[in-house]
């Protein structure tokens, strides 16, 4: 009858899921992940196994490459020969493994990422270590399975008479698995496995006596105990790598950095380059130079400093910001039982001794097997010299070998394989001194079966046998442990001394809320009225300042803007700059009134704020610091009542007794009360009340005096005049305050604006409504007397109407804070 195929309905996703599981079952066994038994993965053992079978050992001379890696594939592993050269480079680089499995003659590639010479260029061979990964294996000690054509068998798991997964490590990531286990200190897991061999119940901490942590092939200081233990305790950690540095003195007050090991993985040559970019964007101030000296003797990375600098904050930074210290995460999953899994330090280590006892059991076993059979063969010699003139009437009687063969087996009572290695026995060693040799291997041979037959029949017989190999291969391959590890992670702390740039720069703030720093070069080759504002806007900052400055800017609708010099955009003398609304989404009519800088974020002063509304209130510079928001939201620093309200002056003081505070409104009422009668005050509050008003008028301005201080005021109507601060009494805060003027018959009399004068004051600056600027010279007025209306100084149907007067382009209060 003929076959019928058969059609099955199956939806796409049970295919899918079938086939990909099928797929990842693949990659992960015979790909990705490590047998937790020998540490390798399939492509690493069928190098090491095809170079073993070719003779290529350490004991033997270099061959080339390409060879290996086409008996590899065309053999053992059905995959390009790139990825065969590529497995077998990594197990030569002594900078990726701990103990390599590979010499290699050649370029290996090195620490710059640099890669290999082709393999027609390079030599190979099995390092010495490699015997113990093969040693045994021909003696029936793993199991063996046919090759992907069915030609040749090819191991399953290689003998790896030495813990290789911890001691060299892993890395890889397959289909919903990944591994990361890094290298360890041969002799430290050997005698872990001594010590657990005896204890079997062993702690966590019992073993971390012996195997402290990982030992990276590139040295470095590792920090984090709690990480390790986490590791070692779950399969997941995470430790820092940092490397390790000295700090040496140079000549000229100099200092360098020195690197002598870096972290495992770490390309040494973008290491370099990182840290010489920090130098080149001046991320850091005080790195004159990076320079790898790296050669044959070592590595070797020299990070020359500027002078005075502080090396530690400068090395922390580099810590922090470049790979000069890296995190590494455990992830130690293997191939335990034909299953991926994630292992603990003890789980790894239960299962190599399980599998070493079952490669010694093997061993003796094949051993014990082919001493019987020799043995089996001696006692049959050693009968036939016994009656050898019998033996030879025998041979001689007979036909040919094979009947020479039968006639011994019948009438002597031989064995056939006795009777086939009397009959090839030559004549030469029919002799007494022959018959004396075979008895003493005959003996030799007893007693190595009765060795045998104790191994296989008492476990701790065979564990002695264990322990004694073991012994011997940290003997012959123990060497000290080149990562130091620390208990805590440092809490990296960098001065901003090092962080921020040290510089000097022009700092402007316009009236509009436009704002720049420039470099002192573009500011001195420019016309200082060549600053790149708009015809109607002018400076109400102007000063040079550092770039670790800090600036206070205070706009009239009670929101302040914190930043520091070097954060404002840098830009050209003669460009705009960037406006304070793209900066923290303010209003765009929202004005700037009051600039202030300060060294640092420790001063001891005070803010005196006073609003158009009659309120005034004291505020400590410690409640105005910036929050960690500063960059994306202004601080509120004045709660206005009324849609109406502003802020008319913002003044510094930063001493217990700065005077009396004065305050004048648009109708020309001036009230000056001691300041102690203000509160201290948040935020984001009102204030107390500082003049009583009218419904109709409004604060203009307040500022500090004395009895010995001389004003300016100006007029709406373009009067000016200077009068003495002692026509004005001290009394109490609230009051509806003075005339400062004599009111009109006919139409209003206003004030627009008042400042106090300076000794240092030749000339002040009044601004109009139509942003035009007049300026009056001091020495030519007089003092007037307190309710005298000036002189006219302007003509404000031509300029427009005052509404501010400066200290020449800037309020002197400002000037005074950066003395």
């Amino acid at each position: 009858m003929a076959h019928r195929s058969k059609i099955k309905d199956l939806t796409l996703s049970e295919v899918m899921d079938e086939r990909f599981s099928r797929y990842s079952k693949s990659i992960i066994q015979e790909r990705a992940l490590p047998d937790v038994r020998d540490g390798l993965k399939p492509v690493q053992r069928r190098i090491l196994y095809a170079m073993n079978k070719d003779g290529n050992t350490s004991s033997k001379g270099f061959r080339k490459a390409a060879k290996s890696v086409g008996n590899v594939m065309g053999n053992f592993h059905p995959h390009g020969d790139s990825s065969i050269y590529e497995a077998m480079v990594r197990m030569s680089q002594d900078w990726k493994l701990r103990e390599p499995l590979i010499e290699m003659h050649g370029n290996n590639g090195s620490m710059d990422g640099d890669p290999p010479a082709a393999m027609r260029y390079t030599e190979a061979r099995l390092s010495k270590i490699s015997d113990e990964m093969l040693r045994d294996i021909d003696k029936d000690t793993v199991d063996w399975i046919l090759n992907f054509d069915d030609t040749e068998y090819e191991p399953v798991v290689l003998p790896s008479r030495f813990p290789n997964l911890l001691v060299n490590g892993a890395t890889g990531i397959s289909a919903g698995y990944a591994t990361e286990i890094p290298p360890h200190n041969l002799g430290e897991v050997i005698d872990a496995l001594i010590y657990l061999q005896k204890h079997p119940d062993a702690t966590l901490k019992n073993l971390m006596k012996y195997v402290k942590g990982p030992d990276f092939p590139t040295g470095g200081i590792i920090q984090g105990l709690d990480g390790i233990k986490q590791a070692y305790e779950t399969g997941k950690g995470r430790i820092m790598i940092r490397s390790k540095t000295s700090i040496e003195s140079l000549r000229g007050n100099k200092q360098m950095i020195k690197v002598t090991e870096i972290p495992y993985e770490v390309n040494k040559a973008q290491l370099v380059k990182q840290i010489d970019e920090v130098r080149i964007n001046k991320k850091v101030d005080g790195i004159a130079e990076v320079r790898d000296e790296s050669d044959r003797e070592g590595l070797t990375i020299a990070i020359e400093l500027k002078r005075d600098v502080d090396s530690t904050s400068v090395l922390n930074y580099l810590f922090k910001n470049t790979d000069l210290q890296v995190s590494y995460n455990f992830n130690v999953v293997a191939i335990s039982n034909m299953a991926p899994k994630r292992l603990s330090l003890k789980e790894i280590l239960v299962a190599y001794l399980d599998y070493q006892r079952d490669v010694i059991a093997k061993r003796t076993k094949f051993n014990l097997d082919k001493a019987n059979a020799r043995q089996h063969i001696v006692l049959g010699l050693i009968k036939a010299l016994s009656i050898l003139d019998q033996v030879i009437k025998t041979i001689r009687a007979s036909n040919d070998k094979k009947n020479a063969r039968d006639n011994l087996v019948a009438e002597y009572d031989f064995s056939e394989k006795q009777a086939d290695a009397i009959v090839a026995l030559q004549l030469y060693r029919l002799t007494n001194t022959d018959v004396t040799e075979l008895k003493k291997e005959n003996a030799d041979l007893a007693a190595r079966i009765a060795e045998y037959e104790a191994v296989l029949a008492n476990p701790d017989e065979l564990d002695s046998v264990l322990k004694k190999e073991l012994r011997d291969i940290a003997r012959r391959y123990r060497n000290k442990r080149r990562t130091k590890i620390e208990d805590k992670i440092q809490n990296l702390e960098v001065s901003e001394e090092v962080t921020l740039p040290d510089e000097n720069v022009m700092v402007l703030v316009s009236n509009d809320g436009y704002l720049k720093r420039s470099s002192l070069r573009s500011f001195n080759a420019s016309e200082i009225t060549d600053n790149g504002l708009k015809e109607d806007d002018h400076a109400v900052y102007l000063n040079e300042l550092n770039t670790r400055d800090s600036l206070f800017m205070f706009t009239d609708k009670g929101n302040m803007i914190y930043r520091r010099v070097y954060e404002v955009e840098d830009t050209k003398w003669k460009d705009t700059g960037e406006h304070i609304s793209r900066m923290n989404g303010l209003d765009s009519n929202e004005k700037i009134i009051s600039v202030y800088a300060f060294p640092d974020l420790k001063q001891d002063g005070e803010f005196v704020i006073t609003t158009s509304g009659g309120h005034i209130k004291r505020t400590e510079f410690s409640k105005l610091l910036p929050s960690r928001t500063y960059k994306s939201r202004a601080a509120v620093y004045e709660k206005l009542k009324g849609p109406l309200s502003r802020v008319v002056d913002v003044s510094y003081n930063r001493t217990e007794d700065p005077g009396s505070v004065l305050l004048m409104t648009e109708k020309g009422l001036a009230l000056r009360y001691d300041l102690q009668e203000v509160s201290l005050s948040g935020p984001r509050t009102t204030g107390v009340k500082a003049i009583s008003l009218d419904d109709d008028d409004h604060v203009i301005n307040m500022q500090f005096v004395d009895d010995n201080s001389e004003i300016a005021l100006i007029f709406q109507n373009g009067n000016f005049k200077k009068m003495k601060v002692s026509d004005i009494p001290v009394t109490s805060r609230a009051r509806k305050g003075i005339k400062v003027l004599k009111e009109f018959k006919t139409k209003s009399n206003l004030l627009a604006d008042f400042i106090k004068i300076e000794s240092n004051d030749e000339t002040l600056k009044v601004y109009t409504d139509h942003m035009t600027s007049h300026d009056v010279i001091l020495g030519d007025h007089g003092i007037s007397g307190r309710l005298s209306n000036g002189s006219p100084v302007m003509d404000t149907k031509m300029i427009g109407t005052p509404i501010m007067i400066t200290h020449d382009a800037l309020k002197q209060s400002q000037i005074d804070s950066l003395l």
